[in-house]
């Protein structure tokens, strides 16, 4: 992503840290990748290769078909819901599939 800094600040919406900003993101049709972030959602056209990139980071594990959470922003999986947030009511989150539950917190406790 380009560096696009305003007055001082990176603009979110414009670049934004796949790593450190994404919390997970969902791949549709055609090469459309929707990224949701703490405080937003953007939807940005991708090329296979890319998404294939994407796919493969470490940060990110598949819990759907088109569902990749980042480990590293995982704060709690409780009842099957991943929670992105300290507190679990003001946080993002996404249900989790029971057979899956197990590696993913085994993966939060190495990332944490």
């Amino acid at each position: 992503m380009m560096n696009t800094v305003l007055n001082g600040e990176r603009n979110i919406y414009e670049d934004f840290e796949i790593e450190s900003d994404v919390l997970f993101f969902k791949v549709g049709m055609p090469e459309l990748v929707s990224f949701h972030g703490r405080n937003y959602n953007i939807k940005k056209r991708m090329t296979g290769d890319q998404i294939r990139k994407l796919i493969d980071d470490s940060h990110f594990y598949q819990v759907s078909s088109n569902c990749y959470i980042n480990i590293r922003k995982v704060k709690a999986i409780t009842d099957g819901i991943a929670y992105f947030g300290t507190d679990a009511s003001d946080s993002k989150n996404i249900p989790i599939p029971r057979r899956k539950q197990t590696v993913i917190k085994q993966l939060v406790g190495q990332a944490q």
